[in-house]
């Protein structure tokens, strides 16, 4: 058999396999085995390359080429001029790396935009192993750390060692790792849990699931490690039903592990037995708190308890159990081989090591990306995230989902750090970044979040249960231009109300995308009380379409896409729209090539020529 000498990895995330990764595979596959070049040359699918915006996405080891945008026409002649005759296809060349590529040069990934600024720990394998390969991961220092705790460590020094980490867990909270453990390993008890937060529920975060499907060994590891530390023998992952490609990467790699000695019985001939069970969630985000996710495993309705007694005293089933998410979970086997030192020097005194974030919304560079600590906003947006797609200003970030804040322009040159986004009235949360522009209301954002909070809410607790109803009710009442100055007040009073009486981190954090927006953008609500007008034109009640009699041709072309026959007209004649029988979709303004429409207020409609 013939050694294979090069190999071309293709994405096999979500985004990519969404985006057509399956036929630029087949087309791989084809064309190499046409050439007779499929004995020297593998493909194999990974996990998430990082830009999700730029997929299908592949590599060619070992030259360390990218390549974006692919399709299966593209594949066969990357196969054709690279693979065959050695030549870079320069078209199709990852954005960022050099036309003139040679294949000598091997182009490093630092050397790429967007990922020199990133520090890959937590992502370290993700995008660059066949996720179904335990020799893969073996072979990139995996299971190296679970050997060195079970044989070189006692259960106390691997907690310490987590401990000078300084690791906060990457869940939303950055609650001390080490000190978790600590806790849990001092609870008296026959019995105890070590749990995986999978249940990533927050719009546009991804970064579990990404590791989950790209790196599941380390996962399996890592808990592995801390139910030794803990004095845990029986482990659980709960993952959304949402993730079923994750699911099935976790389960094999568990399977593997039980064959290779890293699972089971007397782990890697040591008297220490752990194992590990998946549990599917049903997608309710409130399963994302601790307690509620411990009664869902339990086979109860997902709703959190009080606290205390917290759960590394009294857990799932009553015993002491400790809950890491994946992402936190995904950095402890690196810092146990290393050493908390070398953890330290990524990242800030009180914020040490790195993070994944999922950049999403009005950002050039969607993806993931995992960055040093107390990198600033404007270098994670800008040199990282590209900037805006057409070159518009950035107007604000939202971070950490419907638990979190926006941040506005004027604070892009803050540190990313819990300290620092705390101060600003938002939090971390687990890594989600949607970016928003001039066009984004933010009285329709906050709107959006609380939404989404109203239907998760579990309905336990009255502040929240009731609270966020009343709380989006107002909103909706402010976007129809209905509004009063005494329901802005009222608005903010009960935010504060829900956030102090609420049982759960759920509730207590649901008032956050209003209360940073009112901080940051006052005048915006204002405006949709005082003026009956929508700055962003985004709230449908508070803008017309209208046509410009300037510059109407007649083409017809959004009488043609018109959902409810309001626009009339005869062809090569400037049309009308009837505002009666408008329903604000915005498809005529995305089918007119003259822009001959736009959005006014109703008080502007008639004065447009």
């Amino acid at each position: 058999m013939a050694l294979k000498t090069n190999t071309i990895l293709i994405c096999a995330g979500g985004g990519c396999i969404s985006a057509g990764e399956e036929s630029v595979k087949q087309a791989l596959e084809r064309k190499l085995k046409e050439y007779g070049l499929d004995a020297v040359v593998s493909v194999v699918e990974t996990g998430c390359m990082g830009a999700c915006s730029l997929g299908p996405l592949a590599i060619v080891y070992p030259d360390g080429v990218y390549y974006q945008k692919l399709t299966p026409k593209a594949a066969e002649k990357i196969v054709e001029e690279h693979i065959l005759k050695g030549r870079i296809v320069p078209e199709f060349l990852f954005e960022g790396q050099k036309e003139k590529l040679t294949i000598k040069e091997k182009e490093k990934e630092e050397e790429i935009p967007f990922f020199a600024k990133q520090v890959k720990i937590a992502l370290r394998n993700v995008g660059v192993v066949d996720p179904l390969s335990i020799e893969e991961y073996i072979a990139r220092d995996g299971y190296f750390a679970l050997h060195k705790a079970l044989t070189k460590m006692t259960p106390e020094e691997v907690i310490k060692e987590i401990k000078d980490s300084g690791l906060r867990g990457r869940g939303g909270a950055g609650f001390p790792t080490g000190l978790k453990w600590e806790l849990a390993r001092q609870q008296k008890s026959d019995i105890k849990y070590m749990i995986c937060n999978a249940d990533e529920g927050d719009p546009g975060a991804f970064m579990d699931r990404s590791i989950l499907e790209g790196d599941p060994h380390s996962i399996v590891e890592a808990m592995t490690i801390a139910g030794y530390a803990i004095g845990s023998q029986r482990g659980f992952v709960y993952v959304r039903a949402e993730y079923p490609l994750a699911i099935e990467r976790l389960q094999k790699a568990i399977e593997t592990a039980h064959e290779y000695g890293f699972l089971g019985e007397n782990i890697l001939g040591t008297d220490f037995s752990f194992d590990i069970e998946i549990r599917i969630g049903a997608g309710a985000f409130v399963c994302g708190e601790e307690t509620a996710l411990m009664h869902s495993i339990e086979g109860k309705r997902g709703q959190p308890r009080v606290k205390p007694p917290f759960p590394v005293q009294k857990g799932l089933w009553a015993k002491p159990s400790v809950i890491n998410n994946v992402e936190t979970l995904a950095l402890v086997a690196p810092i146990v081989l290393r050493g908390a030192l070398w953890f330290k020097q990524y990242g800030t005194e009180k914020s040490p090591g790195t993070k994944v974030f999922a950049l999403a919304g009005k950002i050039k560079n969607t993806g993931l990306v995992e960055v040093p600590m107390g990198i600033t906003l404007r270098e994670l947006l800008y040199d990282i995230g590209g900037g805006h797609p057409q070159g518009k200003q950035i107007k604000a970030v939202q971070t950490g989902g419907p638990s979190g804040g926006v941040i506005p322009a004027e604070y892009f040159d803050t540190p990313v750090d819990y300290e620092s986004l705390g101060k600003l009235g938002a939090i971390m949360g687990s890594g989600g970044m949607i970016v928003l522009d001039e066009d984004d209301c933010m009285v329709d954002v906050a709107k959006f979040f609380l939404e989404f909070t109203v239907d998760e809410s579990c309905g336990k607790c009255t502040p929240c249960r009731e609270g966020t109803k009343v709380m989006y009710d107002l909103l909706d009442k402010i976007t129809k231009g209905e509004g009063t100055m005494k329901d802005i007040e009222k608005l903010e009073n009960l935010a504060q109300v829900i956030k102090d009486s609420s049982l759960c981190g759920l509730g207590q954090t649901a008032p956050n995308p209003v209360l940073s927006t009112l901080k940051y953008y006052r005048h915006e609500y204002e405006a949709h009380v005082k003026d009956g007008t929508c700055p962003a034109k985004k709230c449908k009640a508070l803008i017309s379409y209208v046509i410009s009699a300037d510059k109407c041709v007649g083409c017809t072309a959004c009488a043609r896409v018109c959902p409810t026959n309001a626009i009339h007209g005869e062809v090569r004649k400037v049309h009308e729209i009837d505002q009666e029988a408008c329903v604000r979709c915005g498809s005529c303004i995305e089918v007119c090539r003259f822009g001959a429409i736009s959005k006014v207020t109703p008080a502007l409609v008639g004065s447009v020529k």
